[in-house]
């Protein structure tokens, strides 16, 4: 009895700090100011400048911006009788810890009295300038340049004659029905409308809300996470009014939508800039973002020729499983073997030697499992980040990295002068500095050596998310303004490895961590790191909300583990994959740019593809219809390159006057145009609501035809394993490359 009275005190206990931990509200608020005119810009006033056209309408005191050429769409409005900027002078201290940030922020004064002096014009560029008055009597001149740079987009420039100054609030008009979708990969919900968004690059963490892991996670380590947080987050926008903003900042920012009428980016700096785009579809708006951040090019042909199996374990190992694929029929491409460094047991599982160097004890015959690797056409793959560790631990060391790294001050330093360790679950490791080219050189070259020579086609380049903000770099740059910029150029330096050995078009690699130019310069994403459940805060739903997000940002080539990566086992949580979430992640990232599956950080506690007979003809089945895709995607990716359209589409892409489109986050997806998605995403079920939007689709595996009109239909279909929601246009050829899967 007693026993149970604790435990019952225990639980309730925990509920309380749960609750309190979910109802936390949000630290700051948006900060609006009031505004006063010139006697100048009482009255009404046109002002043209490069393709566009300003409207300042003196009775209400705001402006509208639209194209000469179709007025009624504004594409940016200021609000209405109200400022558009104020500033403040704050402080803000963070703490980092496993790549997962807090942050404290105070205001210490508010400048919130805007005044417009003067709106001029010249050319293509318009420039407003006033100033804005602090509590203190204190007054901040500005001014705000606004630029035509071609009919898709309008450069504005933010700046303040104030060094004290180090936060800016930019605020426009907002329909109250507008909805905001991008941002890079977000998780949580596709629809920021009513949210306050910090943009941050670090952990997604484990459990992102979900509980009571989430807070467990938080009291452990401070590795819970939030429904914002993420690996890859893009401080730019579409919304469904076609309007679309891009912040071009490097700095910490937050975008607030949670007032009904105005909208508004804070930014960590004395100045601003970022484009504002114009078009009349997602296509035209995501063409524009693409063309300011850069496109992602197609992968490699033999990416698309079916799995790229994850394996670890040994040369031994690695044979038996690939073998055991391959004698029941499974199309496999690549075999992506990520402990080629070694393995090390840690408290979160089976982790690597961050010792960039193949394990000749691990893999003992190497060059034999290579050439055979080769004579079935099978490609290898590895992994590599740009942490370094002591291996005075490790047996089979060739090449001491981090002691030649130290000696040649290519890591990041403390406050003192120091390497900085970073805690990685039960081991300490080191960041390489990217701000040293010569540090860069150095990891360039190893890549070369121990990743290429060694018969490697393209690898995991993992991390890039943990900068602390406080970091002392050779460069001098602040962590704080580098910090987002890091995984760009971890991605840059991986794809200047494949420029330099002219391999661009045969190798490959994918990312996880990411900024706003990330696109420019990696060969893909994957998700990261989803937990092996069914939920909607980190589990496989975040996968499917994550890759039509960011697919609007410019990540256009994307994909995540198939049956997922975080499985925890300590008492008295208990999340391991189980077979049927593996036979459902299998169906759903058949319809992806990449079929790739992950053992997870504890692949003894997980189900895996080899273990099971049914698994087995079902990877086979669906690497089969990957296979079959190839050619449609290979189009898709054509279309990427010219226009940065990811191959994975929400509805919202191709249909963005259905307003019915705008709730859909992770119940379905289109891949390009011409398929539609509704993948099952809960145990146990066996049926799938759809929604199909105006046209004529056939569901592939009845054959059964609707002819939508623009209303749109409801409808639920049968759903058993091996056949999730699949439907394609009745006109389009891409039925034709299934012909083996269509089962009239």
């Amino acid at each position: 009895m007693i026993k149970k009275i604790g435990l019952t005190v225990i639980s309730i206990t925990l509920l309380i700090i749960v609750i309190l931990y979910i109802y936390t509200p949000a630290s700051h608020s948006p900060v609006y100011s009031n505004l006063t005119v010139s006697e100048q810009l009482k009255s009404n006033k046109k002002f043209e400048f490069g393709s566009f056209q300003l409207n300042w309408d003196g009775n209400n005191k705001h402006f509208s911006i639209s194209s000469i050429d179709d007025t009624l769409h504004n594409v940016f409005s200021s609000p209405i009788g109200k400022g558009f900027l104020a500033v403040a002078h704050g402080k803000m201290t963070s703490k980092a810890v496993r790549g997962h940030f807090s942050i404290k922020e105070k205001r210490q004064y508010i400048c919130s009295e805007q005044t417009i002096n003067d709106i001029s014009v010249k050319e293509n560029h318009i420039h407003i300038k006033g100033h804005l008055t602090c509590p203190n009597d204190k007054v901040v001149p500005y001014i705000v340049k606004l630029t035509s740079m071609n009919q898709s987009q309008i450069q504005y420039d933010i700046d303040m004659d104030d060094v004290e100054i180090n936060r800016i609030y930019f605020s426009w008009l907002s329909d109250e029905d507008e909805h905001f979708f991008g941002f890079g990969e977000q998780y949580s919900t596709f629809d920021m409308k009513g949210k306050r968004l910090p943009i941050l690059v670090q952990e997604q963490g484990i459990g992102r809300g979900a509980q009571p892991i989430t807070f467990l996670a938080e009291l452990t380590n401070g590795a819970g996470g939030s429904w914002s947080h993420t690996y890859a987050p893009v401080p730019q926008y579409i919304s469904s009014k076609m309007r679309s903003l891009y912040s071009e900042n490097k700095e910490y920012q937050v975008f607030h939508f949670t007032n009904n009428n105005k909208a508004q980016l804070e930014v960590f700096a004395n100045s601003m800039k970022g484009k504002i785009y114009v078009g009349n579809t997602p296509a035209d708006l995501v063409e524009a973002h693409t063309e300011v951040v850069g496109r992602m090019k197609a992968l490699p042909d033999w990416t698309q020729d079916g799995l790229i199996l994850g394996v670890q374990g040994g040369s031994d190992v690695v044979q038996h499983k690939l073998n055991t694929l391959l004698n029941n029929d499974v199309p496999i491409t690549g075999l992506w073997i990520q402990d080629w460094v070694g393995q090390r047991e840690t408290s979160f599982g089976n982790q690597l030697w961050w010792n960039w160097e193949l394990d000749e004890g691990h893999y003992a015959n190497w060059g034999e499992l290579q050439k055979q690797l080769d004579e079935k056409q099978i490609h290898t793959l590895g992994y590599v980040n740009p942490f370094i560790v002591d291996t005075s631990e490790k047996e089979n060391v060739q090449k001491r990295l981090f002691e030649e790294a130290k000696e040649n001050n290519y890591l990041v330093l403390d406050k003192d002068g120091n390497p900085l360790p970073f805690e990685i679950t039960s081991f300490d490791a080191f960041l390489l500095d990217l701000t040293n080219d010569e540090a860069k050189e150095w990891i360039k070259n190893i890549i070369k050596v121990e990743l290429l020579d060694h018969g490697f086609s393209g690898w995991m380049a993992d991390f890039g998310e943990a900068l602390p903000l406080d970091a002392s770099l050779s460069s001098k740059e602040t962590g704080f303004t580098f910090h987002n910029q890091y995984p760009v150029e971890w991605a840059k330096l991986n794809q200047e490895v494949l420029e330099e050995e002219d391999i661009l078009d045969e190798a490959m690699f994918f990312s996880r961590a990411g900024f706003s130019e990330s696109p420019r310069y990696t060969s893909s994403f994957w998700l990261g790191d989803q937990l092996v459940t069914w939920d909607k805060h980190d589990g496989i739903k975040t996968a499917v909300t994550g890759l039509l997000s960011s697919g609007l940002s410019g990540y256009s080539l994307n994909h995540s583990d198939i049956g997922g990566y975080t499985t925890i086992t300590n008492f008295p949580l208990n999340y391991v994959r189980k077979k049927e979430l593996m036979l459902r992640w299998i169906e759903l990232n058949a319809f992806t740019a990449l079929f790739r599956s992950h053992e997870g950080n504890r692949p003894e506690d997980n189900i895996q593809l080899v273990d099971d007979e049914e698994i087995i003809a079902h990877v086979g089945k669906f690497g089969k219809i990957f296979k079959a895709l190839a050619p449609y995607r290979k189009d898709l990716m054509k279309e990427t390159e010219a226009k940065g359209s990811p191959v994975v589409r929400p509805l919202f892409f191709h249909y963005p006057h259905d307003e019915n489109t705008y709730n859909i986050q992770y119940e379905q997806f289109m891949l390009g145009e011409e398929m539609l998605i509704a993948p099952v995403l809960d145990k146990g079920k066996e049926k799938v609501n759809v929604y199909l939007p105006e046209g004529e689709w056939v569901h592939l595996w009845s054959g059964e035809k609707y002819d939508v009109d623009e209303e749109g239909i409801n409808i639920v279909v049968n759903a058993p394993i091996g056949e999730p929601g699949v439907f394609y246009r009745e006109d389009s050829n891409v039925h034709l490359l299934l012909t083996d899967w269509i089962l009239h």
